[in-house]
């Protein structure tokens, strides 16, 4: 006799292990926040650097995505996802304790502590492409847009939280010790995980796959997402998006801290403004998706984007000459953080749509190599555009480059809006050509070999 399977929950409260990988990435977050804010300062402040060591920083976080991102889908795709997820936040904390060690001894330099972000990158990059691949292993399809929801609003509250948080923790300890913090909080993360449970099926590990070898695998992953016809449009106008974050990363702290003269404290509490839209944006994300489709919404948010650097560029324009207040003269702060509550308003509603879509579009035997590669590009631009941007400030300005980059996001969207991307939605073709694959198995996801995209115009 067949056992019958049981129904899916109809819930994310009904989901076993979901409230502990909440609670997992809402410490995880916290802490990531505190250390946005800390490493600039560190930088700016403490080593007296200028906005190439900013950039130099920020392309060492991302400098392992450049050189072995790839390589990491390939892993995640052949082992259990939990395990691994565990273990980099586990490392993760140890790079980050070697800051306030070093600082403590003296020794603490640019280069070295290029040296340990890049670790630190290596560890979050093989973490993260486990942990977005271990999300529809543990949520059932119908679900994932809440649960990307969820997981958007209590990220959202750490970005609240976690700058103000980390300029307090800043002014009174300083920058080395505040990155103890973030230390902390992938140790939480990593018990937390560590006692969720969910089932994971035993990666296939026959003479054909070993045959296949890394390569074989790599490029299956890359034909995926750049053949097909909406993750194709997705990922291409992503990177963009990056490139142009990079920049505007690079120079938002000189910026902040020596054009508009805020402190550590102020610029943390600007950057907490970009936490409550984030969380407004990740509140309505499943309600604006479901009535404009995911596409609209992710092109939405990324106007949002470049209109909000460009707020943030003009604040420039309301410091009084020779002012040297620690809230850049008022006027100046207060476009700063409407520029970031703008920010994190379109963030907010791109980020679950855009994660909910190419999860849901995507079979689970891709689903590794698939969030490696968007992922892994997306960071490896940084690696060079990061120290470009920061050139770039330096020699035009910071307020020029970052309405620069402002601008250059509006004329991406442009382009997108002729793709297939618009029309991108939860349900669509795409979708349900991957549901139904699923569900042909009576697994909950896809079989081993993947069916190929549909083509273009199908149905």
């Amino acid at each position: 006799m067949t056992r019958a399977t049981p129904p899916p929950p109809a819930s994310l409260r009904a989901v076993r292990g979901f409230a502990r990988l909440w609670t997992a990435s809402t410490v995880s977050a916290f802490g990531s926040y505190v250390t946005v804010l800390a490493l600039p300062v560190l930088v700016v402040e403490v080593l007296a650097g200028d906005a190439v060591d900013v950039g130099l920083v920020n392309a060492a976080r991302w400098l392992p995505y450049l050189l072995v991102g790839l390589l990491a889908g390939v892993l995640v795709d052949r082992v259990r996802r939990r395990p691994v997820v565990v273990a980099a936040d586990v490392l993760a904390a140890v790079a980050l304790a070697a800051v306030p060690v070093l600082a403590a001894t003296g020794s603490l330099t640019v280069g070295r502590l290029v040296a340990v972000v890049a670790a630190f990158g290596l560890c979050t990059l093989v973490g993260d492409a486990a942990w977005q691949s271990l999300v529809p292993r543990l949520v059932p399809t119908p679900l994932l847009g809440r649960a990307h929801a969820r997981l958007d609003q209590s990220d959202a509250v750490a970005q609240v939280g976690g700058p103000a948080a980390a300029g307090g923790l800043v002014s009174l300890l300083g920058a080395p010790v505040a990155v103890l913090v973030d230390a902390a909080s992938h140790l939480a993360s990593a018990v937390l995980l560590a006692t969720v449970r969910v089932d994971e099926p035993t990666p296939p590990r026959g003479a054909a796959r070993r045959l296949r070898g890394v390569g074989a695998e790599v490029a299956e992953g890359l034909r995926w997402v750049y053949r097909h016809p909406t993750l194709r449009p997705l990922a291409l106008t992503t990177h963009a998006w990056f490139v142009c974050s990079a920049v505007a990363g690079a120079v938002l702290a000189p910026f902040a801290l020596r054009t508009l003269h805020l402190t550590a404290a102020t610029l943390g509490l600007a950057l907490a403004a970009a936490g409550l839209g984030a969380l407004a944006g990740a509140s309505a994300a499943v309600r604006l998706g479901d009535r404009f489709g995911a596409g609209r919404v992710v092109l939405a948010a990324r106007v949002a984007t470049g209109v909000a650097w460009s707020v943030m560029a003009s604040a420039a324009l309301a410091v009084a000459p020779g002012a040297g207040e620690p809230w850049g003269g008022g006027p100046a702060w207060a476009l700063f953080t409407a520029g970031q509550l703008l920010l994190g308003l379109g963030m907010g509603a791109e980020n679950t749509n855009e994660l909910a879509y190419r999860q849901t579009a995507t079979p689970d035997a891709l689903q590794g190599r698939m969030n490696a590669t968007m992922r892994s590009v997306n960071r490896a631009v940084i690696v060079v555009a990061a120290p470009l941007g920061g050139l770039l400030g330096d020699a035009a300005g910071y307020g020029p480059t970052l309405l620069g980059a402002g601008a250059a996001v509006l004329v991406t969207v442009a382009v997108a809006r002729r793709s297939g991307l618009a029309g991108a939605r939860l349900g669509d073709v795409h979708t349900r050509h991957v549901a139904g694959a699923a569900a042909a198995t009576g697994t909950g996801a896809a079989p081993p070999t993947a069916p190929q995209p549909p083509p273009e115009g199908h149905p």
